[in-house]
């Protein structure tokens, strides 16, 4: 009995040493380019290698995740925890560890959704409090908030400068445009006498202010999804409840072109890289709708699923990856030929997508 605890002990210690062994080759480290995928159904954000398609890490974020974007250096991740408005926080992620981080609470700014990273920080739309708000990870506070008096403030795209903003406003049917504008400095108040005495001098002027102006542009019913133009000559807007494309020409912020084109319950719209053409998904159907930038008719149609929701393109224009919510996948679209090439399993309800380049 004595030697037969012996070898089970040997054998025991030995698989151990070897499971030690080969426990980091399993390891897969976060490539410098990687695919951010959220699942609204397991609450997980897939790390993906967009060469092999292989899922490198799951982690945990909240509950109903939305939406992603990782940071300029692509060593963090950020998710919307909408909740449909409930909600009050952004996940963070540490993509080289792999692992979760302190969420970032909101407060007051209820359901975060649209998120993009520019200047370093965190902007984001607060659908339950008609706002914007920007975080900063260096201080790690919200440092600016800005209302704007719309219903369901949900998209979102920041200028690489910084001063210009446009949303979609889902339920007031509008796009709001904010433009950070230089006011001119407060004058000084008149100067006072004192009783008996002569009247103080003057104080100098403060600095120049600057301030937000927005200008709201009414587009179709239920715009959701939309893009700016490469050029950032134009936005275009999905409106689900109408299937309309509304077409907005940014210097004049003017709706140039209403384009009838029938995509009931559309979701995200998203501009091919060179600019000339526009991916549309709906949630209502499974078709990939392609249109035309400049003709503005309706290019291609390409099946991908029952319903679709979020859109990333390659930087170079070669593919598409869509997010077939109800079907669990991510469709891979060759945009040469317009053929679906492969499903990646990312998790239960598919949605937010973004790239994270170290």
């Amino acid at each position: 009995m004595r030697y037969k605890w012996v070898r089970v002990l040997f054998w025991g210690t030995l698989f151990g040493a070897l499971l030690f062994a080969v426990e980091p080759a399993c390891t897969q480290s976060t490539p410098q380019r990687s695919l951010l995928a959220l699942s609204k159904r397991n609450h997980t954000l897939a790390i993906v290698d967009p060469a092999t398609f292989a899922i490198l890490a799951r982690l945990p974020v909240g509950p109903d995740p939305h939406e992603v974007v990782a940071s300029a250096d692509g060593t963090k991740a950020y998710v919307s925890i909408y909740g449909g408005g409930r909600y009050h926080s952004l996940s963070v992620l540490d993509l080289v560890a792999q692992k979760a981080l302190p969420d970032i609470d909101t407060g007051a700014l209820n359901g975060p959704h649209g998120i993009v990273f520019v200047g370093g920080k965190v902007w984001f739309t607060a659908e339950g409090a008609k706002a914007l708000a920007r975080f900063d990870p260096a201080t790690n506070t919200i440092d600016w908030i800005m209302g704007t008096g719309q219903n369901r403030t949900h998209m979102l795209y920041v200028t690489s400068d910084e001063k210009t903003i446009y949303t979609t406003n889902v339920s007031s049917g509008t796009v709001s445009v904010l433009e950070l504008v230089t006011l001119p400095p407060m004058g000084p108040p008149p100067g006072t006498a004192p009783p008996g005495g002569q009247a103080a001098p003057p104080r100098p002027a403060g600095p120049p202010r600057m301030d937000w102006n927005e200008t709201v542009i009414p587009v179709g019913k239920g715009d959701e999804g939309f893009d700016v133009s490469p050029d950032g000559h134009e936005l275009w807007t999905a409106d689900a409840q109408d299937g309309s494309l509304s077409v907005i020409y940014l210097p004049s912020k003017k709706v140039t072109a209403t384009l009838d084109a029938k995509i009931f319950g559309s979701n995200r719209l998203k501009f091919t890289p060179n600019g000339k053409l526009v991916a549309i998904t709906s949630l209502r159907n499974g078709d990939l709708v392609i249109y035309d930038a400049t003709t503005r008719k309706e290019y291609r149609r390409v099946h991908i699923g029952t319903g679709a929701a979020g859109i990333l393109m390659d930087a170079d224009g070669t593919r598409a990856f869509v997010a077939c919510a109800p079907d669990g996948y991510l469709a891979v679209v060759d945009l040469k030929t317009f053929a679906v090439t492969a499903h990646i399993d990312v998790g239960g309800e598919p949605d937010g997508l973004a790239w994270a380049v170290r």
